[in-house]
């Protein structure tokens, strides 16, 4: 069976240190394992990198040790990223405010993601997100992306 191709957005990798949100730090942990184990195949982008470079040092320092336990790919932004991300602003599904945002979507169909991995409820794990997704991948000629969080891609809470 072929591995899930899923791309990681900043708020699945800040919540590796997240203290103060237990279940999210606790299954993105073990979503990390799965990772590790060999599961998946990871996919970050250069707008996560460049988000993650902006927490305070110590917690930047914690989350590149997570990274460099992982193998995972980085996508560059390039010409066909920026046009998909506008695409998303110019349908109305998200607004310019939230470039960032449509720049991870983006990234995740143009590096062939089947899964966009995320907590970010308010612009991405969303039903108009998941919506406009669709629509846009259809229109551009892309294959449908998924959008779970890590408690949907690893199955649960196994002590539920």
């Amino acid at each position: 069976m072929k591995k899930l191709k899923i791309y990681l957005d900043t708020s699945v990798i800040s919540h590796l240190d997240h203290p103060d949100a237990p279940d999210k730090m606790a299954d993105t942990h073990r979503l990390w394992a799965a990772i590790r184990r060999g599961e998946f195949e990871a996919v970050i982008s250069e707008t996560a990198m460049r988000e993650l470079g902006q927490c305070e040092s110590e917690k930047y320092a914690k989350l590149m040790q997570y990274l460099a336990e992982i193998p995972y790919s980085l996508v560059a932004s390039d010409a066909a990223i920026v046009e998909i991300a506008e695409k998303f602003i110019d349908f109305g599904i998200l607004r310019q405010k939230s470039l960032d945002d449509c720049r991870h979507i983006a990234s995740a169909i143009i590096s062939g993601c089947d899964v966009i991995v995320s907590w970010n409820f308010k612009h991405i794990v969303n039903h108009k997100t998941m919506n406009g997704v669709k629509a846009v991948t259809a229109m551009a000629g892309y294959r449908d992306l998924m959008i779970y969080t890590p408690t949907i891609l690893i199955g649960g809470n196994d002590d539920d």
